[in-house]
């Protein structure tokens, strides 16, 4: 995707929908509860798959045609299985055809509706267009999956679907803002801020034991991947960072830059995946974007 893009989505996303469901810290989620979250989600995320969702990126299951599956996944916690699901096509069949985007034909980003969770990998696709990876839930609770890709002739396109994972629950969602993270021995700061309708420069520094960190290494044709999600709704963005893409063999840091813009004011929660030595880490942040026409 290119720098400088709206977080997409204005529509209600699903997480809306289950919040009012997590509020008790500690609760314990029943099956049958589940059952009945699974069908209205259904129902809520065919209302976002018309016309009217063909402009929304990242709150639905359809876009310009092109639909995700229900999500086939362990049903419990600490259950290993398989993660799958398809990719149709606006001719209603299975896509087998994807262009290569940073290095890989599809991007899953899963994360917990409070926002926790994390993670950004890569399933392979069998020759029926079903996409597949060994999968575990962590935690109980309501999960977004979203499938970013490039179709073999179009545009990015972004889906969505949720899975929810019956089990004690601790709801875990920010209190604050939070611009500085510690991952794995790494020290990441966060400058710059989000504004509405302008492009915003972001800046991460990365350190370790207080010395700057000069060897970040290219992941998936870039120096850093920042994902970055409303909070609220978890309208989806994932940004790459400004300038040409490295050669293999080039390293960075320790600042890598980024531009984008937020569509409203509120909160938005950044993921920052970048790779040193061959490991990649993953530092969290959450950015308050204020309303400055009213000066709030």
């Amino acid at each position: 995707m290119r720098t400088g893009t709206r977080f997409a989505a204005y529509g209600a996303g699903l997480a809306v929908l289950f919040g009012s469901a997590f509020v008790i810290a500690g609760a314990v989620v029943p099956d049958r509860t589940v059952q009945s979250w699974k069908q209205a989600a259904d129902r809520q995320e065919m209302d976002h798959g018309g016309s009217e969702g063909a402009h929304v990126r990242g709150v639905a299951l359809e876009q310009d045609g092109y639909v995700m599956s229900p999500v086939s996944a362990p049903d419990g916690v600490g259950t290993s299985g398989q993660l799958s699901f398809r990719i149709s096509g606006p001719d209603g069949h299975p896509l087998t055809e994807f262009e290569t985007s940073h290095e890989k034909k599809l991007h899953l980003i899963v994360v917990r509706s409070d926002g926790t969770r994390f993670r950004h990998v890569h399933p392979a696709m069998s020759a029926d267009g079903t996409w597949s990876i060994p999968w575990t839930w962590p935690a109980a609770g309501s999960y977004r999956v979203f499938a970013d890709f490039v179709p073999a002739s179009g545009q990015n396109v972004t889906l969505t679907r949720s899975v929810d994972i019956a089990g004690p629950f601790t709801r875990q969602a920010p209190t604050r803002p939070s611009t500085r993270a510690s991952v794995d021995g790494f020290d990441v700061t966060l400058t710059g801020g989000l504004h509405v309708g302008a492009d915003s420069p972001l800046t991460v520094e990365i350190t370790r034991n207080g010395t700057p960190v000069t060897t970040v290494q290219p992941y998936l044709g870039a120096f850093g991947h920042l994902v970055a999600l409303r909070d609220g709704d978890l309208a989806y963005l994932h940004v790459h960072p400004d300038g040409d893409e490295p050669s293999a063999g080039d390293l960075s840091g320790p600042r890598i830059r980024f531009t984008t813009e937020a569509p409203t004011p509120g909160r938005y929660l950044l993921y920052l995946d970048f790779r040193v030595d061959g490991v990649v880490h993953t530092a969290p942040f959450v950015v308050d974007t204020p309303d400055e026409t009213s000066g709030a």
